[in-house]
């Protein structure tokens, strides 16, 4: 076997922070932008929604200014779909394409790669309450309309695409693209559709892109999920694998290889739950290998066999608060179920609950010896419940700890073989958290607003911030 080792970060490594639209944009409804499944929900009592965010809609050259200071290399962002189709599909709005061209020039202006991704969560209303949104075979269409209007309108001025951010995570709860079924037995049934009609919409994407964008990279952007077993009972260690091939390969073998694993289409099928593939589906996914995997990552996963029951009884659970909900839609009845894991219930902290280091280490050594395609983190970041002190700063030296320690398990992964080209922490700022508003705070710079007030919006530097300053400047040697 002939790879060179690279002993450390590689010169052009490519450090990056990232964001997602309808967390930060604000904008709602401005300028002919159409509903977002993201935009529909009623968020809990006391959680603010998307009309603001942090209003990067109208600030993003003060932001993209401060993504300089920072000494970024990328910027990973999204576009919304019901920005620039507010229906989903039919006739384009100009002003979105408007604003995603200003903010690229903005960041080429600057000498900032701009890393883009084409669907991040907000899926258009208007698609969902047409043809039930991902659950019909129109949606692959419509995806692909859609990423070729940005392959055509962006692909001059942008080398790097991600297709889908986190299929593998979004399927997992109940209604999060605007469909589901009480029964859990069909809601099963209808996610593993959705699954399939999204990684063809990705292949045919691929393909087009090709042809549009002959100099351009593209991949897709799942969740991993590093999973070990509860103990050295064989039992553990199959329910360990089963969750890896079920959480994980099963999106990303139909991604690279066009294909379903074994054991996981071996689940689908015993219970029921095979999707209608086309015939040409599989031959087309084959045709549509992508240039590298992009993947997010905050934690591991401890698991035990489940011996319990083999059927879910009920969907129920309180919005998308991972705090509350009644049922756990990682595991599956009867097959296996997470587990505290003993080695890491000190790293717990409010928001975090299985950090895990080497976790990232051992997910991107199996991710690149899996697919020998280069890789790059997109996802990977603190939360915390932030204060702004009296003195104007932020003392965020836990998330100054969990960046260091897993910047070092990347670069052992690096010494190990593996080619990861780019780290990206999760977030630039703070943004509206998916479930729990601007309560919980990923960012690098602080976002002076609360979920009941607005306040200014005043971007203020935290100290994480400067932190990852030296490290980008050092290249990652001062670590």
């Amino acid at each position: 076997m002939n790879y060179k080792i690279k002993k450390s970060f590689p010169k052009d490594f490519l450090w990056g922070a990232s964001t997602s639209a309808f967390q930060v944009e604000g904008g709602y409804l401005e300028d002919g932008k159409g509903l977002s499944v993201k935009d529909i929900p009623s968020p809990r009592p006391g959680i603010t929604d998307t009309k603001m965010a942090a209003d990067h809609y109208h600030r993003f050259k003060e932001d993209v200014a401060l993504m300089a200071e920072l000494g970024l290399k990328t910027y990973r962002f999204s576009i919304s779909w019901p920005r620039v189709f507010p229906k989903g599909n039919g006739e384009v709005n100009e002003k979105g394409l408007q604003f995603y061209d200003d903010l690229i020039d903005e960041l080429l202006d600057h000498n900032i790669i701009p890393l883009v991704t084409i669907l991040h969560f907000d899926l258009p209303q208007a698609l969902v309450d047409l043809y039930s949104g991902w659950l019909s075979r129109q949606s692959i269409e419509d995806y692909v309309s859609y990423a070729k209007v940005l392959f055509q309108r962006f692909g001059h001025k942008v080398k790097y695409w991600q297709t889908i951010n986190e299929q593998n995570i979004s399927l997992l709860i109940p209604g999060f693209y605007g469909v589901k079924d009480e029964d859990p037995d069909k809601w099963f049934k209808m996610k593993y559709q959705m699954h399939h009609n999204m990684c063809v919409a990705q292949s045919k994407a691929i393909l087009s892109f090709r042809e549009l964008c002959p100099e351009g990279k593209i991949g897709p952007a799942p969740a991993f999920f590093q999973a070990y077993p509860a103990s050295s009972d064989p039992q553990d260690t199959l329910a360990a694998h089963y969750l890896e091939e079920i959480h994980n390969w099963l999106l990303l073998d139909l991604n690279v290889k066009g294909e379903y694993p074994h054991l996981a289409f071996s689940y689908l099928h015993e219970k029921g739950y095979t999707p209608e593939i086309y015939e040409g589906d599989l031959e087309l996914m084959k045709k549509a290998t992508p240039d590298f995997i992009a993947f997010n990552y905050y934690g591991s996963k401890c698991v035990s066999i489940d011996r319990g029951p083999t059927r879910i009884e009920n969907l129920e659970y309180e919005g998308n608060d991972i705090r509350k909900r009644k049922s756990n839609f990682m595991d599956i009845p009867g097959l296996f179920k997470t587990v505290e894991n003993p080695y890491l219930k000190d790293t717990k902290t409010e928001w975090m609950p299985n950090v895990d280091p080497m976790g990232l280490r051992m997910a991107i050594n199996k991710l690149y010896d899996r697919y020998r395609l280069p890789l790059i983190i997109t996802e990977n970041g603190f939360a915390s419940t932030d204060i702004l002190e009296e003195d104007g700063n932020v003392k965020d030296l836990g998330r100054i700890d969990y960046v260091s320690k897993h910047l070092k398990a990347c670069h052992d992964a690096i010494n190990n073989g593996a080619e990861l080209f780019g780290y990206c922490v999760w977030s630039f700022m703070d943004l509206l958290s998916t479930s729990q508003g601007f309560g919980k705070r990923y960012g690098l710079v602080y976002i002076n607003r609360s979920d009941e007030d607005e306040k200014d919006l005043a971007r203020i530097p935290k100290k994480s911030f400067y932190w990852y300053q030296g490290v980008i400047k050092n290249n990652g040697e001062n670590l």
